[in-house]
């Protein structure tokens, strides 16, 4: 048997002892979380110089909450530093994701991994698709991905 083959063949014994029970576990956590608490302490931003793109890395201190999450109705709310805003949710497996689209043409997106960091928080990314020709200390000018995590409530 070939090596691929063996690792396919562990992989799902793995997945028959363990797996339905852990993956079930993990779905459930997701759908039922109500509300997350998200705070981001890395940052890296993007941009073009002179058309070649770049990235530099930095902290971060960003937080916002996600409130009134409906997976079935793909609704959810969050409450960030300009107020309330309604998005799109949808969980897939052990992802669940936000999107929250602006009329003035930015896109932000969030996932939660439902993967631990620490006392039971969970992996995440909050992405935001953003460009303007001047930046201002304090908005988004650049594109810009954050890393942290969240604690989940009901």
């Amino acid at each position: 048997m070939s090596p691929i083959r063996q690792v396919a063949a562990w992989a799902a014994l793995g997945w028959c002892l363990a797996g339905p029970a852990a993956v079930a576990a993990q779905d459930d956590r997701l759908a039922a979380a109500g509300s997350l608490d998200c705070s981001f302490t890395l940052i890296a931003t993007g941009t073009w110089t002179d058309g070649d793109p770049e990235a530099d890395v930095d902290a971060a201190t960003l937080s916002f909450r996600f409130e009134a999450i409906d997976t079935a109705g793909a609704t959810a709310e969050v409450i960030g530093p300009f107020g309330p805003s309604h998005i799109i949710t949808r969980l897939t497996g052990d992802y669940l994701h936000f999107l929250q689209m602006f009329s003035s043409g930015p896109l932000y997106t969030t996932t939660i991994f439902d993967r631990e960091t620490e006392d039971g928080r969970l992996m995440a990314v909050h992405t935001r698709h953003e460009y303007t020709d001047v930046s201002l200390i304090g908005f988004t000018s650049r594109p810009e991905q954050y890393y942290g995590d969240c604690a989940a409530g009901p």
